[in-house]
C-alpha cells in the first residue's frame, strides 16, 4: 500500500527512483542494508511482474512482502500479524486436468516460505506487539481494539478477489480449513521466487475479518496501523542482519 511505502521511504536516507514497467523502484538503504522498495500493485499478475523485475533487473537476494490481509481462522483478529509458512492460490483451479489449487505443470499447490527469514520476522513481530501503544499510539489501539495483538504462523492464501462477505470467507474456511488469512498477491510472488530459487517471506497485518465489514475504515487502518507495523517489523529485521 502507498502508506506503507511512504513510511519506509521516510527512513531511507539515500533512495533513488528507478522506473521500470510503469513502476517506481526505490533503491537505497534501510538500517544500513541495501534494499529495493516498491509497491507490488494489487492482484496476482501485477505482483508477479513486480517480483520478476526485482529479480531480473535488481538481482535481489530475497523478497520480503508486507501488507494487509483478511483474517479467516478463529482467533486471527484485527491488528494481529500473520507470518506465512506456506502460500496457496485459492482461485487456482485447472481441474479436472489437474487437482484443484495445484499450479499446472508444477505438481504443487503450496509454496513454502523461507524458514530462516520467516522465523526472524515472527520473532521481531512478537517483540513489537508486546507494546502496541508504543507501536501505533494509544488512539489507534483504542479505535481498532488492538489491546492484545498476536503473531500467527501458517497458511496464507491469495486470489484475485477482495473477499468481503461472510459467505465468501466461510466458503474459503470450508475448502481450506488451515488457512489463516486471505489476500491478493503473496502466493503469486512466492511462485515467482520458487521458480528463481530466491528466498521469500510474507508478513501480513490483519485489517479485517474478510466479512461484510471488511471495507469499513480500511484506508484509516492502513495509515494508522498497518504502515507502522510494516516499518517497525522490516526495520527491526534488517537491523539484525549482518553488515554487507
Amino acid at each position: 500500500m502507498h502508506e506503507e511505502l511512504k513510511a519506509l521511504l521516510a527512513q531511507m536516507p539515500d533512495e533513488q527512483r528507478v522506473r521500470i514497467a510503469g513502476r517506481d523502484f526505490w533503491v537505497g538503504h534501510l538500517q544500513g542494508q541495501p534494499v529495493v522498495a516498491v509497491l507490488s500493485r494489487i492482484g496476482k499478475v501485477a505482483a508477479a511482474v513486480t517480483a520478476t523485475v526485482l529479480l531480473e533487473r535488481f538481482g535481489v537476494r530475497a523478497i520480503v512482502f508486507s501488507g494487509v490481509a483478511g483474517g479467516l481462522a478463529p482467533g486471527v483478529k484485527v491488528g494481529d500479524v500473520v507470518v506465512a509458512t506456506e502460500l496457496l492460490q485459492h482461485d487456482m483451479d485447472a481441474s479436472p486436468l489437474f487437482p484443484k489449487h495445484e499450479v499446472p505443470l508444477m505438481g504443487i499447490s503450496r509454496f513454502t516460505a523461507d524458514a530462516a527469514i520467516s522465523d526472524a520476522l515472527a520473532a521481531v513481530a512478537e517483540e513489537a506487539l508486546r507494546d502496541p501503544v508504543a507501536l501505533v499510539g494509544q488512539g489507534a489501539v483504542d479505535e481498532f481494539g488492538l489491546h492484545s495483538p498476536k503473531v500467527h504462523r501458517g497458511l496464507l492464501i491469495s486470489g484475485d478477489r477482495f473477499v468481503s462477505t461472510a459467505a465468501e470467507s466461510e466458503a474459503l474456511r470450508r475448502n481450506l480449513s488451515d488457512a489463516l488469512a486471505v489476500e491478493m498477491e503473496g502466493a503469486a510472488v512466492a511462485q515467482v521466487c520458487h521458480d528463481y530459487g530466491v528466498p521469500f517471506a510474507a508478513m501480513r497485518t490483519i485489517s479485517d475479518r474478510a466479512d461484510d465489514e471488511a471495507h469499513g475504515d480500511f484506508a484509516r487502518f492502513v495509515a494508522e496501523v498497518a504502515s507502522r507495523y510494516s516499518l517497525a517489523l522490516a526495520s527491526a529485521w534488517l537491523a539484525r542482519q549482518p553488515a554487507t
